[in-house]
């Protein structure tokens, strides 16, 4: 394949994958009202439950109340966000709920409730060790927001062998 062509498909790939991006934003935001959407929630529910694997609870009831938390948590951190920040991340959480987009972004070709966890792990995986830069930055969002509002639980310092604040 010539330089040309390949340089071509490349700008080719990435409108479409702009103008499918624009396109479920508009249709299915991952925010609504300053909060995760439905839409939202499942994206950070599977990233949760693939990068807080281990520190999770067991107990499939007490797990699926510590994802609850979380994404409680994400809400209350997402809320916090400028305004641009919250349209990049909306439109982030549409891009990667559609299936289009997650299969292109994340390299996930089952939907996200549906995928498991190693399935989940090898995604961002991939996407953390991608040559691409929108592909490491969507990683670094995930994982930062999941892994933050889960441990800002006070709940969860033990988890990290954090005594916390020093009392003074």
């Amino acid at each position: 394949m010539q330089r040309r062509t390949l340089l071509k498909l490349g700008a080719a790939s990435a409108a479409v994958l702009l103008v499918a991006g624009g396109t479920a934003a508009l249709l299915q935001p991952g925010l609504a009202g300053g909060a995760l959407s439905a839409s939202g929630r499942e994206v950070f529910s599977a990233v949760g439950r693939a990068v807080l694997d281990k520190t999770l609870p067991a107990d499939e009831g007490a797990r699926q109340i510590a994802l609850n938390g979380l994404l409680s948590r994400v809400d209350v951190l997402v809320q916090s966000l400028p305004p641009h920040a919250q349209a990049e991340l909306s439109q982030l959480l549409a891009l990667l709920a559609s299936a289009a987009g997650r299969r292109a972004l994340a390299g996930l070709n089952r939907p996200w409730q549906e995928a498991s966890v190693a399935d989940i792990q090898q995604s961002l995986q991939d996407m953390r060790l991608s040559r691409l830069a929108l592909r490491q930055q969507a990683y670094a969002a995930l994982h930062d927001i999941t892994a933050g509002a889960y441990f800002s639980d006070p709940a969860s310092w033990a988890l990290l062998g954090y005594p916390g604040p020093m009392k003074i």
